[in-house]
């Protein structure tokens, strides 16, 4: 049991440092082939402004269309999403991009 403790204790040290994230569940890493289903369909994407960032790793989008999205990532982007910012989010899989910044996100 003990080496099971640490396991979990290394995954969730991982999980906090953000790019080293090791999670594939919504919200955490972005996979490869998440990404590359997003980018396979532009149909999919909503464009939006930011109007919200929490240090929870709640994200509000306006988007254009006049709707409010909230969505969630494990790590704290209040110091890299400023609200203002344009991004985009992929309705169906789950994808966020802002500039060069990809995130899998959590609805």
């Amino acid at each position: 049991m003990l080496i099971t403790a640490r396991l979990q204790q290394s995954l969730a040290t991982a999980c906090e440092q953000g790019m080293m994230c090791v999670h594939d569940r919504a919200g955490h890493q972005l996979g490869a082939i998440q990404w590359r289903l997003a980018t396979a369909t532009p149909s999919g994407w909503v464009d939006g402004i930011v109007s919200a960032v929490d240090v929870d790793g709640w994200v509000t989008v306006a988007t254009l269309d006049g709707a409010t999205e909230r969505v969630w990532n494990h790590a704290d982007l209040t110091t890299t999403l400023r609200v203002g910012e344009p991004v985009s989010v992929h309705d169906r899989y789950a994808v966020l991009v802002a500039g060069e910044l990809h995130l899998n996100v959590a609805r």
